[in-house]
């Protein structure tokens, strides 16, 4: 999914987008839920906080499952 295609992403949906940094040099990713979308940005909610992503910086971007529950701590042999 491109950013044409996250414009038509419902906020709330948790996704990946991969994005250009350190000017087109290199891309990361960015796991969060969609929280805002204007003509230029995106704005991500990851688990440090909101991430602010330039559009015309989006490579791919794609919806994502809900993350799974956490497990407990494994009880240690008597």
């Amino acid at each position: 999914m491109t950013a044409e295609r996250l414009r038509s992403t419902p906020l709330g949906t948790r996704v990946v987008v991969r994005s250009y940094i350190e000017g087109g040099q290199r891309a990361t990713d960015t796991l969060g839920h969609l929280v805002a979308l204007t003509e230029e940005w995106v704005t991500v909610e990851t688990k440090t906080g909101p991430v602010d992503l330039l559009l015309a910086d989006v490579i791919l971007s794609k919806p994502v499952p809900p993350a799974p529950e956490r497990r407990a701590p494994r009880r240690k042999p008597n």
